[in-house]
């Protein structure tokens, strides 16, 4: 029988299709291009929902699909934030496994004024909303940990662009922070924001969650046995009342992070491997296209959006909140304790990083929809946290480029960490 030459539609790949998906797969693990593709799926929801065809685009958002016997006729809208989310969350899982036991967050002494520096960067945030909506009568002080979180994806990818020439120890410090925020951020999720548990159900999705984490261990990884296993988990955790995202983050790490003898990887990063390109390159993208669909029109236009005391405490809070508590608190520490920046960072380097912390785009947006729902009041958070996160991007991308100029480093920058 003579040779067939494979084509593009067979399941054998061609050097040129696998080339094709190879660099598309190294883009998507590239901080600014996937912070891009983020960015414009949020414009063109931003756009087209102000638009004279804002109506298809609410229709699009609100469209039933799924099984309703289980309970998951959901709209596209609430499958974007419920079930794509989770493909996020689940790498947000395993970066926290990797960090705590083999990067930034396995030394506390290290690790130390980061994570205080993460939880002043939520407390004071919530602080300034909550007293905002307080001072206001308002009655939208539900909405206290919008302001909370810190993008990882956006503040990374902009430290990279404008924060050339500066100490590379400002991104371990913006990735540990980054990780303990997203750690507090699912906490918050999970804890204030579950109305009623079904403990059924919530034993059902953890039971499968550790049915997952023991196959892993054992290192089973077929897709054809974890992926079923994690959608009955996530479909469980759904149904329990607990926000499903919070089963990906378990799932994620549960999954190893040393390597074994004869492996070439933690296991963690190979999963960050196959599973970052959907997530970024597709999840989050569909997520960010449907949840930043605000209408100012809508909503009585930008006057009375930006009059609102909800929008106003979000701003605040990831505008001023952000820099008040991290580098505020990191200036009142290292002042106070015996904790010090060091590795040739100096406190006047860290306050473009946490001017950039108060970007808080997709988990900010996922809180605005848990607070307040599909009401004025969650437009109106919505929309602040775009507001808010621009501003935040533009201040901090200023700051590191004016202080990567500088030549003449500050005192700080030339104290090493020590044991004091």
């Amino acid at each position: 029988m003579p040779h067939r030459e494979p084509h593009e539609h067979h399941h054998i790949p061609t050097a040129t299709s696998y080339g094709r998906r190879r660099r598309m797969q190294v883009r998507l693990q590239n901080e600014t291009f996937t912070g891009a593709l983020l960015l414009g799926a949020a414009v063109l929801a931003l756009l087209w929902a102000n638009s004279p065809w804002r109506g298809a685009y609410q229709a699009l958002a609100g469209y039933e699909i799924g099984p309703a016997a289980l309970h998951l006729d959901l709209s596209l809208s609430t499958w974007a934030a419920d079930g794509l989310l989770a493909i996020f969350f689940f790498v947000v899982g395993l970066e926290l496994k990797t960090e705590f036991v083999t990067g930034s967050l396995r030394k506390l002494d290290e690790a130390l004024l980061p994570m205080a520096a993460a939880v002043l960067g939520m407390a004071v945030p919530a602080l300034i909303y909550a007293g905002i909506q307080t001072v206001s009568d308002s009655d939208g002080i539900g909405g206290w940990a919008i302001p909370t979180a810190t993008d990882i994806a956006f503040a990374v990818a902009l430290l990279g662009i404008f924060g050339r020439g500066l100490p590379p120890t400002l991104r371990v410090f913006l990735l540990t922070l980054a990780v303990v925020d997203d750690l507090l951020a699912i906490t918050v999720i999970a804890v204030f924001y579950t109305d009623k548990i079904h403990l059924l159900q919530l034993v059902g999705s953890l039971a499968l969650i550790a049915l997952f984490g023991l196959l892993v261990q054992r290192r089973l990884t077929s897709w054809w046995l974890l992926v079923p296993l994690a959608v009955v988990a996530w479909a469980l955790m759904h149904e329990a009342g607990v926000h499903a995202t919070v089963a990906g983050v378990l799932m994620g790490m549960t999954v190893p992070a040393r390597r074994r003898r004869g492996e070439r990887e933690q296991l963690t990063h190979a999963f960050v491997e196959r599973v970052q390109p959907i997530s970024a390159g597709f999840a989050l993208p569909v997520f960010a296209f449907f949840a930043a669909g605000v209408s100012v029109v809508d909503s009585g236009g930008l006057g009375e959006v930006l009059g609102d005391p909800i929008a106003i405490g979000v701003i605040a809070g990831l505008v001023v909140g952000k820099v008040l508590g991290i580098w505020g608190g990191v200036a009142i520490l290292t002042k106070v304790t015996p904790l010090r920046l060091g590795h040739g960072v100096d406190l006047a380097d860290l306050l473009g990083v946490a001017m950039l912390a108060g970007i808080g785009f997709t988990v900010s947006l996922l809180i605005a929809e848990l607070s307040f729902g599909a009401t004025p009041a969650g437009d109106h958070a919505k929309f602040a946290v775009l507001l808010g996160s621009l501003i935040s991007a533009v201040l901090g991308g200023l700051t590191l480029r004016a202080r990567a100029r500088v030549r003449v480093r500050g005192r700080g920058a030339r104290v090493t960490r020590r044991a004091e």
